[in-house]
């Protein structure tokens, strides 16, 4: 083997070199490709995932929202029929003041109904 014999086979094993770098290299780059894929499609899931469960507890603190409206208005309707009884009441003993004030008959010798402040 001469010069040229080595130098000729430093090429061919320069070129084999070159060629099996471009090869590792696309490779990796497919890999590489491949995994950024997948990626993608897990973090598409997760965010899916999360989105439903913040979809779920929305519509629950929207439920919530709606009971309480329905309980509160259950509340005012009951609250317009005691505060009627009430004033069913306070009129009864309005009218029986009345009638026992304009009774003066019905008082004793010496008592007198006033007017406050008199």
């Amino acid at each position: 083997m001469d010069d040229n014999d080595f130098k000729r086979l430093e090429k061919m094993m320069e070129q084999r070199d070159r060629k099996l770098r471009d090869e590792i290299s696309g490779d990796t780059q497919r890999k590489m490709e491949v995994q950024r894929q997948e990626i993608n499609e897990d973090f598409k899931h997760h965010v899916g995932i999360l989105a439903e469960d913040f979809q779920h507890k929305l519509q629950i603190v929207a439920e919530g929202h709606q009971m309480l409206s329905e309980k509160l208005d259950l509340v005012k309707t009951e609250l317009a029929v005691e505060i009627g009884h009430i004033e069913k009441k306070v009129d009864v003993v309005a009218a029986d003041i009345a009638a026992h004030r304009a009774d003066t008959e019905g008082h004793k010798r010496g008592y007198m109904v006033r007017e406050p402040g008199e």
